[in-house]
């Protein structure tokens, strides 16, 4: 995308031609301000009335340079303009095609796997009311809900993890997580990369336990410590999924509101 100082100097240059071009013929033709203000337009729009011509040769000169620097500068801009309008499109379309790539990971993975880790964090009670998302939230109330997630501690109890239970349903997803770490534009956010190899890495961390029968507590430990950190980089990017599918899908934002993981018992059914 094109930067703003990049796109504000490509603006202001066919405005610098025209002030150079009328102060140059005031001071080489002596013309009025008005005179040579009006002969750099229809000189630089290669109109040519001829009502207002260059008496003189170093006019004359000075005109030729006008035409060749004055068409180029807005050549340049009209080009860049086009320019910018078409990648601001693609990356419109871009941005729309990962969110909808990220709302398949939140269908199959994401909202069941939130469910299971707040089962595991005895502090959730705390904050389910903050993630209760409905139609009438603003952007300003999910940007206050990232500030609250940034305080919050996500908290894991490793007694209470059900490792087979978890290790069997990321097992079962796996080929999906593995083709969306495969997929070059999902990679290219960083935010939902780093979710991405976060649930990986804890299914690669469970699937290389044999067993989970009389696991060291250290062990317990670490593997707790992976949940956790999916776990809060889950909640993040879920907030993120529900802004995207209230400004753009509100159907989709109506089942997926219903649905919350954060609700202690979610239903899809409307009472």
């Amino acid at each position: 995308m094109y930067s703003f100082k990049r796109f504000r100097f490509l603006l202001l240059l066919p405005f610098a031609v025209i002030i150079i071009g009328t102060f140059g013929m005031m001071a080489i033709e002596h013309l009025s301000f008005l005179d040579a203000l009006y002969f750099t337009i229809v000189t630089i729009a290669t109109v040519g009335y001829g009502d207002v011509t260059p008496a003189t040769t170093g006019g004359k000169i000075f005109s030729i340079f006008l035409i060749i620097i004055g068409i180029g500068s807005f050549v340049t801009l009209l080009t860049n303009i086009i320019e910018w309008f078409s990648q601001r499109r693609r990356y419109s379309l871009h941005q729309r095609r990962l969110n909808m790539l990220i709302g398949v990971f939140f269908t199959e993975v994401g909202n069941q796997l939130l469910q299971i880790f707040t089962n595991y964090d005895p502090n959730i009670v705390s904050i389910r009311r903050e993630f209760i998302i409905t139609e009438k939230w603003s952007e300003k109330a999910f940007m206050q809900l990232h500030k609250t997630l940034a305080n919050y501690k996500f908290t894991v109890v490793p007694a209470q993890l059900d490792l087979e239970k978890l290790n069997r349903y990321l097992n079962d997803k796996g080929d999906l997580l593995i083709r969306q770490l495969e997929n070059a534009d999902l990679i290219e956010n960083e935010t939902y990369s780093e979710l991405l190899w976060a649930v990986v890495h804890l299914r690669d961390e469970l699937v290389a336990r044999p067993s989970f029968y009389n696991l060291p507590q250290n062990d317990i430990t670490h593997i707790a410590n992976d949940v956790q950190r999916a776990y809060a980089l889950l909640a993040g990017q879920w907030v993120d999924y529900m802004l995207f599918l209230k400004n753009r899908y509100p159907f989709l934002f109506s089942l997926a509101s219903r649905t919350n993981p954060f609700v202690e018992k979610p239903t899809a059914t409307i009472s």
